[in-house]
């Protein structure tokens, strides 16, 4: 099979981290991946590194460019599939006509609704299959109207890690400045207000009192940060909060902590959940959008209610007054992820539908 991935996204997140995975994966099965998207985008680069073909598209008027680029490499039946990996793309490739050249596949991992449009929905509708990455942003996409035939679920995956031994743990909270048995609370994100950190530092300063030497690492950057930095300040744990910016090896991340937190109010699925999860660190999140689908609350991980600081210091509590409580949630979650949301498992999928296609 030929495939050729669009992502207009300059920036890395968790939607590029699985368009890498399965352009990986098909390159080497021996089937082909080649990659449209705009200069300097961090998919490009680090596709490169990983000797996936890379079609660069100017930065402004990126759809247009793009949607060029598709065509001169569509209209002559070079590619067996088409794939936007996210909604630039999906109008690139959609201005392209690529839907009459290739069969024309759609990656869909917000819960937002459709744009009501003609022109917005026939783009979904040129679509050979819109593939969700969860339940929950399936059900989103048919209560806006996109045609459910043609819709399918495929979890995102991530790549099960071999888990750190005690000298790597070391070497990791050492990086971040922590010592001994102190507690460390992390969150893997982009800071913005629909990702919650706020309630974390909130939780912060009251778990202090049982556990005065907790400390807790965001790791992502965004425009949230200053206002982070305020309230951290405010509540008088701004020495307890790090900031640690965009991480790019991110597994020293995972490797210190000993609780992870996902706050978000609005996610289609929560890749960075997934790795933390991997990596056996107990988890805990909202009971709301698609983490149910991931958790099950109180053997794999915990589940709180939307938006509740409270109960998220209980949680955070039980789990840190608990050793064997820790570990266990924290197997359990590995194997939730091992079995279910694996990349492995999302690669195959994801190709399976390909041949259905073909």
């Amino acid at each position: 099979m030929k495939i050729l991935f669009v992502d207009l996204e300059p920036e890395w997140r968790g939607g590029q981290n699985q368009a890498l995975l399965l352009m990986k994966s098909l390159n080497a099965r021996g089937d082909t991946a080649e990659l449209v998207t705009v200069r300097g985008s961090a998919l490009g680069k680090r596709s490169i590194a990983k000797r996936v073909r890379v079609h660069f598209v100017p930065r402004y008027a990126s759809r247009a460019f793009a949607a060029l680029k598709i065509f001169e490499l569509t209209q002559r039946g070079l590619f067996d599939v088409v794939h936007a990996n996210e909604p630039h793309a999906v109008t690139s490739a959609w201005l392209a006509k690529a839907h009459l050249h290739s069969a024309f596949v759609i990656s869909r991992r917000v819960g937002y609704p459709l744009g009501k449009g003609r022109l917005a929905r026939a783009r979904y509708e040129a679509a050979a299959r819109i593939l969700a990455i969860s339940k929950w942003v399936a059900e989103r996409l048919v209560e806006s109207g996109a045609p459910e035939k043609n819709i399918m679920v495929v979890h995102e995956g991530v790549e099960i890690p071999v888990l750190p031994n005690p000298e790597e743990r070391g070497r990791a909270r050492s990086r971040w400045r922590i010592s001994g048995e102190v507690p460390l609370l992390g969150s893997v994100g982009v800071l913005l207000p629909d990702k919650g950190h706020e309630l974390l530092i909130r939780a912060l300063a009251q778990l202090r009192a049982e556990f005065p030497e907790c400390k807790l690492l965001l790791a992502g950057d965004g425009p949230s940060r200053p206002a982070l930095e305020a309230l951290a300040g405010e509540l008088g744990v701004s020495g307890s909060v790090i900031f640690a910016g965009f991480v790019r090896d991110i597994e020293t991340v995972y490797a210190a902590l000993d609780v992870f937190l996902f706050p978000s109010f609005f996610e289609g699925l929560g890749t960075s959940l997934l790795a933390a999860m991997s990596y056996e660190i107990p988890s805990v999140t909202f009971s709301c959008c698609a983490f149910g689908e991931i958790t099950e609350s109180g053997k794999s991980g915990l589940l709180v209610e939307t938006g509740n600081v409270g109960e998220l210091v209980q949680a955070v509590t039980q789990v840190l007054r608990d050793r064997d409580f820790s570990r266990a949630l924290g197997q359990a979650g590995r194997a939730r992820i091992v079995e279910v949301f694996s990349s492995e498992r999302m690669v195959e999928e994801t190709l399976k539908i390909y041949r259905g296609l073909l």
